[in-house]
């Protein structure tokens, strides 16, 4: 019994070998390559995408942009010296013509010094006549008669002045126009801090509006655009009289100023206008589908096909309408860009074209 249990054991000993023995033998042949091909990694496949080939059209170019109407003259009435307000002659709304008196400040001291200072004129002058009588008979030195027209050139210079001072208690209109909001009375104390009211030339009204940057060579002096207002349907005209010296860096626009030639009296400064530009049109415009443009952090870049692969390049954009966009460099007649997958193709990446549109 003893030996059929060795047995038993020997018997379950030399199984387990030959089973280790074969498991081994089968790792061995897994680890083994399956072919000529095997352990290199398979190649990524092209990229089918969509193309379009590059071509001229004729781009017409209209805008509309935002802009605001200015009186052709407009400044705040504001006095020039410190004073009591004597007299007010603001109507709110009225129109004055140039020179017009609108406010005068009280001004008995200033007349007074005045007439002291005329008393002491006619004094030196006598005083001076006196000595050029005595100065022919040698009775006073040439100095001292020269003193004495020296009195009297002082006298004058300080009665100019105080007659210059009368006359800046005189508040006038600087120019012919309306009169807005009256914002003191009669009798308060004013300094030329103080505004009296504001006066605005409304007969005609120049347009403010700014042009991209981009479009800045395209206008000119004397061309007339058109603008509508808020709340009314009327076209208006206006001829361009000038523009900004330099673009702004903040905007990178071209503030531009125009004189509107059809006033009908319902524009009034201030409002809101919608300007319509009309540039002539470009025949040789490069125009590309705008889902081909792809954004970056920095400017934009547009997929090119170049032999089975893909190519990205820089681009200038420019004008753009619903469907295609206007590439003012980077781009030529002829190239071949990629308009579908933009977002899974890699620079150089290998790509098969499948539908491609003119």
């Amino acid at each position: 019994m003893h030996s059929t249990l060795n047995c038993r054991h020997l018997f379950t000993l030399l199984a387990a070998v030959i089973l280790f023995s074969a498991c081994g033998s089968k790792d061995k042949k897994d680890d083994k390559p399956a072919g000529p091909g095997a352990g290199k990694a398979a190649a990524a496949p092209a990229s089918k995408v969509d193309a379009y080939i590059v071509k001229t059209s004729a781009l017409f170019d209209n805008l509309e942009l935002p802009g605001s109407l200015i009186a052709n003259e407009s400044t705040p009435v504001t006095p020039e010296i410190p004073g009591r307000l004597v007299y007010l002659n603001a109507t709110e709304g009225k129109v004055v013509g140039k020179g017009t008196l609108l406010a005068k400040i009280y001004d008995g001291d200033l007349r007074a010094q005045l007439n002291k200072l005329q008393v002491q004129a006619k004094v030196q002058q006598q005083t001076a006549k006196r000595y050029e009588e005595l100065l022919k008979i040698q009775g006073v030195s040439q100095q001292e008669y020269d003193l004495a027209r020296l009195d009297i050139s002082n006298v004058q210079a300080d009665m100019a002045i105080i007659r210059s001072n009368i006359m800046r208690t005189e508040i006038r209109a600087p120019f012919s126009g309306t009169l807005g909001l009256k914002q003191i009375s009669p009798g308060a104390y004013v300094t030329p801090a103080t505004v009296l009211t504001t006066i605005r030339q409304t007969s005609q009204l120049k347009l403010d509006y700014t042009l991209p940057e981009r479009y800045s060579s395209k206008i000119k002096t004397g061309q007339l655009i058109s603008f509508t207002s808020e709340g009314n349907n009327k076209a208006y005209n206006a001829k361009i009289l000038a523009t900004e010296s330099g673009v702004s860096e903040e905007n990178r626009s071209l503030i531009i100023r125009a004189i509107v030639t059809n006033n009908d009296g319902n524009l009034l400064p201030g409002q809101f206008v919608k300007v319509k530009t009309n540039f002539d049109p470009d025949p040789n415009a490069i125009m590309i589908p705008s889902q081909a443009v792809i954004p970056q952090a920095r400017g934009k870049k547009v997929a090119v096909y170049n032999n089975g692969t893909a190519d990205f390049r820089d681009v200038e954009t420019g004008a753009r309408d619903s469907a295609n966009v206007q590439i003012i460099s980077g781009l030529k007649v002829g190239d071949t860009i990629i308009t579908t997958g933009l977002m899974s193709l890699k620079p150089k990446g290998k790509v098969q074209l499948g539908r491609v549109s003119q």
